[in-house]
């Protein structure tokens, strides 16, 4: 007989297998690769049936979460589908840790549950998402960006002491070392002869660096107190490590806090270095 408190808990597992069961077929409608489709169809009647399972056991009806749905779907289309895909799941295994008193009572379902997510990340990784093939040429884009823009502001900034021409020199600075490193991605992934696209990794690579370059001017064309500005860009530069690398932890099964402490120390380490250049060629250039 089950008590009020598993039941309850069994009807959350419920709610988030038919819910995603729902995220699932919603996004196989929409997916243009067959392959895609057919592993979101696969891992839909997986959860369909999980949902099941728990029904007889609970004997109870459960809806959707409309919310979880909508939010999962729009992540999956804007951000990526396997980069959704992965979010999710990863959210339904740390929920999953509050509710391990359900299996202590019903020790069959553990099993029957570690075969099914077994099962779901097998298909998970057979997901062929385009984009993910680009992945190391955005990042080449924005670690380069990162290092050598935050440098070379914080450089400027203490040698040229004026906000807007900081700007300035930024801007060109970063507008030409995007040229330089897309035609650097062009010529290296069309010597590697692999199934991307140069063109495309090169244009990856390209705008990767100009939104770089765009965002961590911004303070400079806003401030007039250059300190300020360099310490806004370098808030800036957090923003960008922390977003892409979640990101590529999240849809690539990478390591998160170690990537993020090293792009942090690199960027930091660089642009404190370049600051004191700055202060060098201030002192002895005589820079006013």
């Amino acid at each position: 007989m089950l008590t009020d408190e598993l039941k309850k808990k069994l009807v959350i597992f419920q709610n988030n297998e038919i819910t995603e069961a729902v995220i699932y077929e919603k996004l196989a409608a929409v997916v243009r690769d067959e392959n895609n489709k057919s592993v979101l169809k696969k891992i839909a009647a997986d959860e369909k049936k999980h949902y099941h399972n728990l029904k007889k056991l609970s004997r109870v009806e459960v809806g959707v979460n409309k919310w979880k749905v909508w939010k999962f779907y729009l992540l999956s289309r804007v951000l990526g589908l396997t980069f959704g895909i992965k979010l999710m799941e990863n959210a339904e295994e740390r929920a999953q840790e509050a509710y391990a008193s359900v299996y202590d009572v019903i020790p069959e379902l553990k099993l029957i549950k570690e075969e099914e997510e077994a099962h779901e990340k097998a298909l998970i990784d057979m997901l062929n998402e385009d984009r993910l093939k680009y992945v190391g040429s955005v990042v080449l884009g924005l670690n380069d960006a990162l290092v050598e823009l935050t440098g070379a502001l914080a450089g400027f900034t203490l040698a040229l002491q004026e906000p807007k021409l900081v700007a300035t020199a930024g801007f060109i600075t970063g507008i030409a070392a995007s040229f330089s490193m897309a035609a650097s991605e062009y010529l290296s992934t069309k010597s590697e002869q692999t199934d991307k696209s140069p063109i495309r990794a090169s244009l990856y690579t390209g705008l990767a660096y100009i939104f770089t370059v765009l965002f961590l001017i911004f303070p400079y064309l806003v401030l007039a107190n250059p300190i300020a500005s360099l310490g806004w860009t370098l808030c800036h530069a957090t923003i960008i490590i922390l977003f892409f690398t979640f990101y590529t932890a999240i849809a690539m099964d990478l390591p998160f806090r170690k990537r993020f402490a090293e792009m942090i120390g690199i960027s930091f380490s660089v642009a404190g270095f370049s600051f004191i250049v700055g202060f060098f060629v201030k002192k002895f250039i005589g820079l006013e």
